[in-house]
């Protein structure tokens, strides 16, 4: 059971404070704070031990998480990519070929999965969770139900899945998950308004808290699109006005801080935009929304790539990585770890060793770039390729 040292009271926030980014917590007179135990309590489920190591072990220096949860329709897209039928053997021998690279658990601390991979064998028989764990990888597990319009928006989505959570959670959790994915989308050409902003940090709190009392860490992911031509200036502020209505709520929720990962957007130029950003104004305009926003108490930053090439999200990374953070700053890549090696392997077997080192490279780079130690140099045309896709989903 947790310690009774988890279970905390805190002033009660004022929205508008926290809004304007002001710090989580100001030094208030003692007269000028109300209380309210009840609403206020952090509540410290018994897997509270638990979830604080399974964070710390993703959030492990020069590891990241590899994402291959798409769903079997957007894996069906890949395949399709290369010439291949979207069957559950073909979908069953790249998924194999991703998890059975040798040495992948010395740059990859977690993988998120797709429910039919995290119950699926390799084809050799072996469960796919067992090769994770023998890699020290932690298995994941994407537990949203997809996008759908949100009515009396401006055309935007609101993300589904909070139905039958809890019972879901439980089972991922018996059959070796120790934490999970929600992707909600926030569109800058839409507005956004603040109908979808607060939507998707009301499903994210309750996802998460509802993740943390199955065991789960939760991967808080409120992706900012890249589709549209606004400026670096408009992300970011933007992703301030989002990330501060994800940690209202979270904290509404009682959500244990230290039990959680993130997964943002980078702040970037939209990508139909005409001006262009170097990995060091991406850096500095990113590194400065984290600092505004998010408590030195959340372990890890795993940023997803969101359509960049795999070259440019490595970049980035490497960037914001060139000095001491308050929190773990890596990566949590689908299409930038795994665009090169789907096309070296092409559905060939005797492709399989060329497309796992392909991977292996991409992993190797991630890692050095979460250390600050990424050059750049020697890496392909294929993955410099942009890998962006208009109104993209899982």
């Amino acid at each position: 059971m947790a310690s009774a040292s988890l279970l905390k009271s805190s002033p009660v926030l004022d929205k508008w404070e926290f809004v304007k980014g002001q710090p989580l917590l100001r030094q208030h007179s003692v007269a000028a704070v109300r209380y309210q135990p009840s609403a206020l309590t952090v509540r410290a489920t018994s897997y509270a031990d638990e979830l604080v190591k399974t964070a710390k072990t993703v959030a492990s220096p020069g590891r990241g998480i590899l994402a291959m949860d798409e769903s079997n329709a957007t894996c069906g897209k890949r395949l399709a990519s290369i010439g291949l039928e979207n069957t559950e053997a073909n979908r069953q021998a790249y998924r194999t070929l991703l998890v059975t690279a040798p040495g992948l658990g010395q740059y990859i601390s977690g993988a998120i999965l797709f429910e039919e991979t995290l119950y699926q064998s390799t084809v050799d028989g072996k469960k796919i969770v067992d090769i994770l764990v023998e890699q020290d990888i932690v298995p994941g597990i994407k537990v949203d139900k997809g996008l759908v319009p949100l009515a009396g928006s401006n055309n935007e989505s609101w993300c589904q899945g909070l139905d039958g959570l809890a019972s879901r959670s439980a089972a991922y959790y018996q059959q070796g998950a120790r934490f999970a994915k929600w992707r909600t989308v926030v569109s800058i050409p839409n507005g956004p308004t603040a109908l979808a902003v607060k939507e998707a940090a009301w499903g994210l709190a309750r996802y998460a808290a509802i993740s943390q009392d199955n065991g789960l860490v939760p991967i808080v992911e409120p992706e900012i699109l890249l589709d549209g031509e606004h400026s670096i200036e408009r992300t970011f502020e933007v992703a301030q006005q989002v990330w501060a209505e994800v940690f209202f709520y979270l904290a509404e929720n009682n959500v244990l801080f230290e039990g959680i990962l993130l997964k943002p957007s980078m702040v970037t130029p939209g990508a139909e935009s005409k001006d262009k950003a170097t990995p060091e104004k991406v850096a500095d305009l990113t590194l400065k929304l984290l600092k505004r926003r998010i408590p030195p108490a959340v372990p890890g930053i795993m940023f997803l790539s969101g359509g960049q090439s795999e070259v440019e999200a490595t970049l980035n990374l490497n960037a914001m990585n060139q000095g001491p953070n308050p929190w773990h700053v890596s990566f949590s890549y689908a299409r930038a770890l795994q665009n090169t090696c789907l096309k070296t392997w092409g559905g060939r077997p005797e492709n399989v060793k060329a497309a796992q080192d392909a991977l292996l490279l991409r992993a190797k780079s991630n890692s050095l770039a979460q250390l600050g130690k990424y050059t750049g140099e020697g890496e392909s045309e294929e993955a410099k390729k942009e890998l962006f896709v208009k109104g993209y989903s899982y």
